[in-house]
């Protein structure tokens, strides 16, 4: 099967999760700062969920183009990535608008976790399908593991402070904002 249509649908997909989420920010009523403060904690979340996102979109952007062949194990698998991407605006938005509290928190991290769990499984298949270069690629992916280590860190953390749940989800995001050169030279 051709890879065409998987990286056109995620593509699209992509685009309709950080559509939801950016309509779902609410606006200050009044012009000064002040009435900005009580929206920030959204504000805050929206930022990192976007980061999370565009992090997937380009691993996925660059998974697709060490690929040649996929099967409808992949396909599935790819689906199932994206479910977990689908239910970062929910997160954000509760995360946010509960001002970071215990369990919202813990929820983002949830998600994000499988979200990560997804993604590994969608190598994994495209492995299966018999894409050599994305073997060599990948490696033995030290980000991917550490980032679902950190995340089971952080998901209890949200209950002891929520912060530093929070700053590990931001360290999460900056190791990947760290670019990863192991596809890009195999392309």
């Amino acid at each position: 099967m051709s890879k065409g249509r998987l990286e056109a649908f995620s593509d699209g997909v992509f685009a309709v999760i950080i559509t939801i989420m950016v309509l779902e920010l609410k606006a200050p009523h009044g012009g000064d700062l002040e009435a900005f403060v009580p929206l920030l904690p959204g504000f805050l979340t929206y930022v990192l969920s976007y980061v999370f996102l565009g992090i997937y979109w380009n691993n996925h952007h660059h998974l697709m183009h060490v690929i040649d062949r996929v099967n409808g194990a992949s396909l599935w698998a790819n689906l199932h990535l994206l479910f977990w991407l689908s239910l970062v605006p929910f997160v954000t938005g509760w995360m946010g608008e509960n001002h970071f509290a215990a369990l919202p928190t813990a929820m983002y991290g949830a998600v994000l976790l499988m979200a990560g769990i997804a993604f590994l499984i969608l190598e994994g298949r495209l492995l299966r399908a018999g894409n050599p270069r994305l073997a060599d690629a990948i490696g033995h992916d030290l980000k991917g593991k550490a980032s679902a280590v950190l995340y089971l860190i952080a998901i209890p953390m949200a209950f002891v402070h929520q912060l530093i749940a929070d700053a590990i989800y931001v360290s999460v995001a900056m190791m990947w904002l760290i670019p990863d050169r192991r596809i890009e030279k195999r392309v």
